[in-house]
């Protein structure tokens, strides 16, 4: 694939989150977070905007390490002269704060994610804000997600290759919360009406979302399904029951393919 063509392909995912000229994006949720804030990055980055990823939580090391440049702050306070001189030379960076033992980068604080925001010139910062451990599906503990004040967009993400699975430890992280939350019992059938509840505004995936931010649920793995019906469903009903959500995008960050849906249109 040449440079054009990628470009091309790049910005589909731009255009369906209908992202603007300069955004904080916040993603949440489980089912291939880390992919997408890579993705998005790329793409946004393959525009000529300089672009800013980091966590507020953690990241695996290979993780960071993939991003064109990796910059650690100083102890104490952010290294914004580090971060400037990255973007100036490369355009896109992964900001974390130290290296762990675990292999992981420790995240950032958020007020430090709203200083990298507010710095002359950037143009987007993308944070991971939750964990999942690998999981397609989580519930959110008391102390997630962590969100920035100024962030513009939240995405919560959902790995859709729990659909027809039974609720339990291997489809969902934090599964006593999940049950909680949505009132479903250990083996229960994760189906389109039973997963709707996982995205409530209050103790749900976009818990924690600033009042002003847009909020956009991302069903990734849709090149997992061989049915994608169930899917489609799944975004219909969010749309109709959270007036809050913008949009749901129906999707596959490994195959670049993505599929926006409104409210009564496609």
């Amino acid at each position: 694939m040449g440079h054009s063509d990628l470009k091309k392909s790049c910005e589909g995912l731009i255009t369906a989150l209908g992202l603007g000229p300069r955004e904080h994006v916040a993603v949440v949720g489980g089912g291939g977070k880390s992919t997408l804030c890579f993705a998005l990055a790329e793409a946004l980055g393959l525009t000529g905007a300089r672009v800013i990823s980091s966590t507020t939580t953690k990241v695996r090391q290979a993780e960071a390490s993939a991003f064109p440049r990796l910059v650690l702050y100083a102890p104490g306070g952010p290294d914004l002269e580090a971060v400037e001189k990255g973007l100036d030379e490369i355009g896109s960076v992964f900001v974390g704060k130290e290296f762990l033992s675990n292999g992981k980068v420790d995240g950032i604080p958020p007020a430090w994610a709203d200083d990298l925001f507010r710095m002359p010139g950037t143009a987007y910062v993308i944070i991971e804000a939750d964990g999942a451990a690998g999981r397609p599906l989580k519930a959110p503990a008391a102390h997630e997600p962590v969100i920035p004040g100024s962030v513009t967009t939240v995405i919560a993400l959902m790995g859709l290759k729990v659909l027809g699975k039974p609720l339990g430890p291997d489809t969902v992280f934090r599964p006593a919360l999940f049950k909680a939350l949505t009132g479903l019992e250990d083996g229960d059938i994760l189906n389109p009406e039973r997963l709707v509840g996982a995205f409530d505004p209050k103790a749900g995936l976009f818990k924690n979302a600033p009042v002003s931010a847009r909020k956009i649920v991302f069903l990734n793995q849709l090149d997992r399904l061989t049915d994608e019906g169930p899917a489609h469903q799944l975004a219909q009903l969010l749309l109709a029951e959270n007036p809050f959500i913008e949009r749901v995008v129906l999707g596959s960050c490994w195959q670049n393919n993505f599929i926006t849906i409104h409210r009564g249109r496609v």
